[in-house]
């Protein structure tokens, strides 16, 4: 099982970025996908994350109404689509899947066994 984030980049303040998700080995619809977030020093932190049934999403306070998960199942990949970015934003990016993860443990990153290597994206000012 492999999980491939990309998409990261430089992106000035305000701008858009899409990440992309790409898996091997598992199937997406299956499996509550969610995205990660770290900066150095500290704790990886939740994004955002679509569950596998009924497809419920969630977000961080910090990116609602900004950020949005979505799936293509044809391409088995899933996506966070990052609008109106800030600096705060900066970050290493990771996705991460689980085929056994209940909708209360969604923010808890020990909850997925399988994690992307991650992508930077950094916000300018």
């Amino acid at each position: 099982v492999q999980l491939q984030a990309f998409g990261g980049g430089l992106v000035q303040t305000g701008g858009s970025l899409r990440l992309s998700c790409a898996a091997s080995g598992l199937t997406f619809s299956a499996y509550t996908v969610a995205w990660f977030r770290q900066v150095p020093g500290k704790e990886r932190e939740f994004v955002g994350g679509l569950f596998r049934r009924g497809g419920t999403t969630s977000y961080a306070d910090s990116v609602k109404g900004r950020f949005t998960i979505s799936r293509d199942n044809a391409k088995n990949t899933v996506y966070l689509q990052m609008s109106n970015l800030r600096p705060e934003d900066t970050a290493v990016y990771y996705c991460a899947a689980s085929s056994t993860i209940i909708l209360s443990s969604l923010r808890v990153p020990s909850s997925y066994g399988y994690w992307g290597q991650g992508t930077l994206v950094t916000v300018s000012s």
